[in-house]
């Protein structure tokens, strides 16, 4: 294998294999490395949401709504059936209070372009009668979608690899080192040598940032999901309770009326129907480290939220159950960017939005890398904002 590229891009989850292939649809030689398979970390053990309607008003909304956009062309040219759908998605409101919350929020978030509405209980109940009947109101948002994610990456990296890029899988990088204007890149297969790195690696990407010496502050934030039997459709699309922004973003200033080993567990009630006819429940946050095993408390608790919101689901059969970590940042935003050391890029810290933020990361990424600048200023992104002074 020639060991001489443009750019070498460390991870083929969704950011990593995205970069690789705009990267290499603009004409730079590209390698995509990884210590496993196409998607074997955080992509393969997520929802495959592509949201607008749990990001903040201002660019965070901006940003995603840029990455939604490239979607429908995206299923169009890459090499793989990811399952490209645009569904819509509805919060649902417990309390007066929330409702208040919510119809801030709606009023910012169309300020900003996005076509969400206020639902009434009624309107709510008409749209999907197996809500309980105590739901006060609902906010809907049009312009969601989702994929199955495995399938995304890997139209990704397939297309990449046929317009010319090289996939390294299996092969954990060991060192990177400053060579000669590029970087020589050890792995245990063999050395690569490239004029631009780009690190991808998820909640890994502190250890490969450190092999620059780089201190990069992303951590792991666990999640779980439970998966239904096949059964009759509970629902059309995908439901979330708005306590899911206040679980999000770590909101204190509110609390709900739920139990405590929900409360511990930091779950809110995430529901979504999938191409095959069954149902993920999700979805829960917890910082335990790397750890991806299932904890039989966040499943009750999942399944009890599931369940208040719509109780048909008390007589539906639970058939698998996993967890997956989120790459977690303090501000709640990826990095991708430059750094202090020329030539070493960072596309990490999406946490639960890797897959939704993965088109317009990968298309930022390689305009940065190919010509210099991306066409989006995406400034508040930078590495540079946790640089103590």
């Amino acid at each position: 294998m020639e060991n001489k590229f443009d750019i070498a891009v460390i991870g083929a989850g969704a950011e990593g294999s995205a970069t690789a292939y705009f990267a290499a649809k603009s004409g730079a030689k590209v390698i995509l490395i990884d210590a496993g398979d196409l998607a074997e970390g955080t992509s393969s053990r997520c929802d495959g949401d592509i949201l607008v309607s749990d990001k903040m008003p201002g660019f965070d909304c901006e940003f995603a709504l840029a990455s939604q956009a490239l979607f429908p062309q995206l299923a169009k040219e890459l090499d793989f059936d990811f399952e490209w759908r645009k569904e819509g998605t509805m919060y649902l409101m417990e309390t007066e209070e929330e409702t208040e919350v919510a119809e801030q929020y709606c009023r910012n978030m169309v300020a900003c372009g996005v076509p969400m509405k206020m639902l009434t209980a009624k309107e709510v109940h008409e749209d999907e009668p197996n809500v309980a009947d105590d739901v006060v109101s609902g906010l809907r948002c049009e312009c969601d979608g989702g994929v199955y994610p495995i399938g995304m990456v890997y139209g990704y990296a397939l297309t990449a690899r046929r317009l010319g890029a090289t996939l390294l899988l299996h092969s954990p990088v060991t060192g990177i080192e400053p060579e000669g204007g590029g970087f020589l890149i050890r792995t245990v297969k063999q050395e690569v040598r490239a004029a631009k790195v780009v690190n991808c690696c998820g909640v890994k990407a502190p250890k490969v940032g450190m092999m620059v010496g780089l201190d990069i502050p992303v951590e792991a934030r666990q999640g779980q999901i439970l998966v239904t039997e096949h059964t009759f459709p509970v629902v059309k699309h995908e439901f979330h309770e708005f306590g899911y922004m206040l679980t999000k973003f770590g909101n204190s200033s509110y609390k709900r009326n739920v139990s405590e080993r929900v409360e511990r567990n930091g779950v809110a009630m995430v529901i979504e129907p999938t191409m095959a006819g069954n149902f993920l429940i999700g979805s829960s946050r917890s910082f335990v480290g790397e750890d991806i095993s299932s904890d039989i408390d966040v499943m009750q608790a999942l399944a009890e939220r599931a369940i208040r919101f719509f109780p048909v689901l008390k007589d539906i059969k639970i058939i698998h159950a996993y967890s997956g970590v989120r790459p977690f940042t303090p501000d709640h935003l990826p990095i991708i960017s430059d750094t202090p050391v020329d030539g070493y890029y960072i596309a990490a810290g999406h946490e639960g939005d890797g897959i939704g933020l993965s088109a317009i990361t990968g298309k930022c990424m390689a305009e940065m890398l190919v010509s210099g600048k991306s066409e989006m200023d995406i400034s508040p992104l930078s590495y540079s904002r946790f640089i103590k002074n």
